[in-house]
């Protein structure tokens, strides 16, 4: 069964890898070849990997989640199901560096206080470990760790630790902990600071791990908290549909091969401390981007790692405006693009390292965007007779990359209008459907954007550049002008530098590159509008872009105000 499902989505994956290619290819050869021409088409030929495996995996979601019932028991054959509280001992390990703590434990304590509610106290504890370096904000850290504690004397166990080196960043705090705390605990659920997850999934995990004893792991679908400022108000919306379509996909064809996302996840602390310690990157550097690797590993080992693909209250947050997204994206990539070195390790079964390539191409498409595009403009200033492209042909090329490249937002969108219950639940038919047109127009100007960042960081990283674990911006507020240019002067420049060159090739060319480097024009007034709190406001009021959170009297989180 497993070998047929990997078949339907390997024969997708071709079909919609090589629909924008056989454009491509038939526009730009109208008038024979230039070298530019091929260098476009090569470019893009390398991400169309990553094009083909996004739009299978999330027609394949759509498709299942309007059909199936019951979305795990069709990604998961034969799931076992536990009832009444769960015998297993689970830890809840919250990571900390140079957070928030108060507002970390803020939104830990609904879950501790339902655990106790459901007589589950004595199931579950607490271990608070912090990376945060010595000072006053560790001072901090640990006079609200005691505050908190004293105020729930009836929750499960709470225990705080601090390390003075934070040696493999999270992922070493984790394994140091399993090494030598973790007596008496079967189970850990490892949350981030900004993580959100209900008593009822919490106790719905540990009833799934106690009752499939062959899975190490379980990782729930995340989503994102309401919002109240415009970036990640929209950018949540579509990571909603998008996730909830692309992970029911590829938990279906994944099967026992899933992902790991780092954190709202259980793990049996056994097969970990035996098998998830991870190697050292051939120059002795720690691995960042540890959990893709980690899952890799428990599977290599013989152990199973799935997705559920349900909404079932496990949430993060977004960074709040698009300087501190940026930052977070350049962290990520650089810890990525370390998977290329862990490539040749032996071990790792097909799919383990399928996923690891994937998450190096989610990143290696932006240059290679970058380069098609510069070489695209400079093949519509040449001379060349060759240089001709079939016009209708080369729009049909872009819109087939563009459908696969935002599939996953368009089949969950999609999925959502035709189920009349998920249609209800974000307002109705043209709230979802506003929604979803403000948050196309929003992701394609992030996308350009991100695009020229990751490129800039690329470009930083093999000129030496070190990038850390630095904390996040959580807060959400305003970004000033003064403070979006700082940051986003030299993507405009490129966009302006961008435009002229096609513009100089003429309309068409100009026209044809307006919808991507406009929206790099305009990169430092989009920071400022989308972080506008007064219009976020006005988007609430009006329910666009509202998750279903917002329309559920049920929802563990407050009205947005």
């Amino acid at each position: 069964m497993l070998v047929l499902r990997r078949a339907v989505w390997l024969a997708l994956t071709l079909v919609f890898a090589a629909l924008p290619l056989v454009l491509l290819a038939a526009a730009l050869g109208e008038g024979g070849w230039t070298p530019w021409e091929a260098i476009a088409f090569a470019a893009l030929a390398v991400t169309a990997p990553w094009v083909g495996t996004m739009a299978a995996s999330s027609v394949i979601g759509a498709v299942l989640l309007l059909t199936a019932r019951d979305p795990l028991a069709a990604t998961w054959p034969g799931v076992a199901r536990g009832e009444g509280l769960p015998r297993l001992r689970t830890a809840l390990l919250l990571c900390l560096r140079n957070e928030d703590t108060a507002a970390a434990l803020g939104r830990i304590a609904p879950l501790l206080d339902g655990l106790a509610a459901a007589g589950a106290a004595d199931r579950f504890a607490l271990f608070v470990l912090s990376d945060t370096p010595a000072g006053a904000h560790a001072d901090a850290e640990a006079c609200a760790v005691e505050a908190f504690c004293a105020a729930r004397p009836e929750a499960p166990a709470i225990h705080y630790r601090r390390r003075e080196v934070n040696t493999g960043f999270k992922a070493g705090n984790v394994m140091e902990w399993v090494r030598h705390r973790s007596a008496g605990f079967e189970t850990m659920i490892t949350l981030d600071a900004d993580s959100v997850m209900t008593a009822g999934t919490v106790l719905e995990l540990a009833r799934l791990m106690e009752a499939n004893p062959h899975a190490a792991l379980i990782q729930t679908l995340i989503v994102a908290r309401p919002a109240l400022v415009p970036f990640p108000r929209l950018f949540q919306f579509g990571m909603r549909h998008g996730m909830r379509a692309y992970a029911a996909g590829i938990a279906w064809w994944q099967g026992p091969d899933g992902p790991y996302w780092g954190h709202n996840a259980i793990i049996r602390v056994a097969p970990f401390a035996a098998h998830g310690d991870l190697p050292a990157l051939p120059n002795g550097e720690a691995i960042l981007s540890h959990d893709q690797v980690e899952a890799a590993l428990l599977r290599s080992a013989g152990h199973e790692v799935r997705l559920d693909p349900r909404e079932t209250g496990s949430y993060e947050a977004n960074p709040p405006s698009l300087l501190p997204f940026l930052v977070r994206d350049i962290r990520w990539m650089a810890g990525n693009l370390q998977y290329l070195a862990l490539l040749r390790l032996p071990g790792f079964t097909v799919v383990g390292r399928l996923n690891l390539v994937f998450a190096i191409l989610l990143f290696a498409a932006a240059p290679l965007a970058v380069v098609a595009s510069v070489a695209l403009m400079l093949n519509a200033l040449s001379s060349d007779p060759a240089s001709a492209v079939d016009r209708p042909l080369g729009l049909a090329a872009t819109l087939a990359y563009l459908g696969g490249y935002f599939s996953h937002k368009l089949c969950g969108a999609l999925q959502a209008a035709v189920d009349r219950r998920a249609r209800t639940s974000y307002g109705g038919g043209w709230r979802l459907a506003l929604g979803a047109a403000l948050e196309f127009c929003h992701g394609l100007v992030l996308e350009v954007i991100r695009a020229v960042n990751q490129t800039g960081g690329m470009l930083a990283l093999a000129l030496g550049r070190r990038i850390g674990w630095a904390p996040q911006l959580r807060e959400e507020r305003g970004v000033s002008w003064a403070e979006a240019a700082r940051g986003l002067w030299w993507h405009s420049l490129l966009g302006v530098a961008g435009l002229a060159g096609f513009a100089a090739a003429g309309p068409v060319a100009f026209l044809w590159a307006l919808p991507f480097l406009g929206g790099l024009v305009l990169a430092i007034p989009f920071c400022v509008v989308t972080s506008d709190p007064a219009l976020g406001r006005r988007l609430v009021r009006a329910g666009i872009a509202a998750i279903p959170e917002e329309n559920d009297p049920r929802s563990p989180f407050p009205p947005l105000g």
